[in-house]
């Protein structure tokens, strides 16, 4: 059915991979388009109670796809204009932003609910695809940031905010530092953190509790839950995430980093950006005291 995820259902759940390993799942938009399809697939099949998203090969997702895929047709959308939007005005880069943000809301808008699986790196795109979910399973050892903030812009999503509280999303929103499995359970950003040869276990042990119950019961549930969370203006802040990213796009860093793409190519833009970092980590708990490279000091 799909060629960047892989869909199975069974014994009451559907489970969702990510599947482009040898990119470390990285977002492209086709991704983002058949992840929403294969929700709502799994939303209108009766005998679905729950949804895992996980990632194939050695991690998650390491965001999106900065490296420009080669961009393939996702939906009539793409060939119903000889003239189409590319991202040549600020209108036109909100508009691409809120484009790939509709596939994204599908985990939060659909009425049953959806565990995140994550092990390995959790980047960028990846976190906003985690979440939007309604529970989050880490490995102790999985690492979680957003380095995209430290020059491109802001984050198309904005839901760390009510999982982690202000004060920990600025402090790794403003920085690009990452934390561990472990911290981010710690934080909010997950329900729970596990060994990470105990991660599949523990998800599809939840999910095999969930497929014990009326998927009506479950769909309720949800979504009350997710309506308070709109009251608190959740949904809200989703549509301001992206006209605020797309303001970020416009500072002298991003397009320096893009310029810096093109003559060096990704990965040596990357390593540019985040070497004067160090091992880009934050520490939850105790001082942050760092060598002159810039790494931690364990206690």
């Amino acid at each position: 059915m799909f060629d960047e995820i892989i869909y199975e259902a069974e014994n009451g759940r559907a489970r969702i991979t990510l599947n482009r390993p040898d990119k470390l799942n990285a977002l492209t938009l086709k991704m983002q388009a058949e992840l929403s399809e294969a929700l709502w697939h799994a939303d209108n099949d009766r005998a679905v109670h729950c949804v895992i998203i996980r990632g194939a090969g050695r991690g998650f997702s390491a965001g999106y796809d900065l490296a420009g895929a080669a961009r393939v047709p996702v939906s009539r959308l793409d060939s119903s204009t000889d003239n189409p939007r590319g991202g040549r005005s600020v209108d036109d880069d909100i508009w691409q932003l809120e484009r790939a943000q509709r596939y994204r809301m599908a985990i939060f808008d659909m009425h049953k609910p959806v565990i995140a699986q994550i092990h390995g790196p959790c980047v960028a795109g990846g976190t906003d695809i985690a979440l939007l979910c309604d529970m989050v399973i880490i490995a102790e050892d999985a690492t979680v940031s957003f380095p995209a903030g430290r020059n491109l812009g802001a984050l198309p999503n904005q839901m760390w905010l009510y999982h982690v509280g202000p004060q920990w999303t600025k402090r790794l929103m403003l920085t690009g530092d990452s934390i561990t499995g472990k911290e981010a359970a710690q934080l909010g950003f997950a329900m729970k953190a596990v060994p990470a040869d105990a991660l599949e276990a523990e998800a599809e042990g939840l999910a095999d509790r969930m497929a014990l119950i009326d998927p009506d019961i479950l769909a309720a549930n949800k979504r009350a839950i997710n309506l308070g969370m709109e009251l608190m203006g959740a949904r809200t802040m989703q549509r301001l995430a992206v006209e605020n990213d797309a303001r970020g796009h416009q500072a002298a860093s991003a397009h320096a980093f893009v310029k810096r793409v093109g003559e060096a190519g990704l990965k040596q833009a990357l390593h540019e950006r985040d070497s004067p970092f160090g091992d880009g980590r934050a520490k939850v708990t105790g001082p942050e005291r760092r060598d002159p490279k810039g790494n931690l000091i364990e206690d």
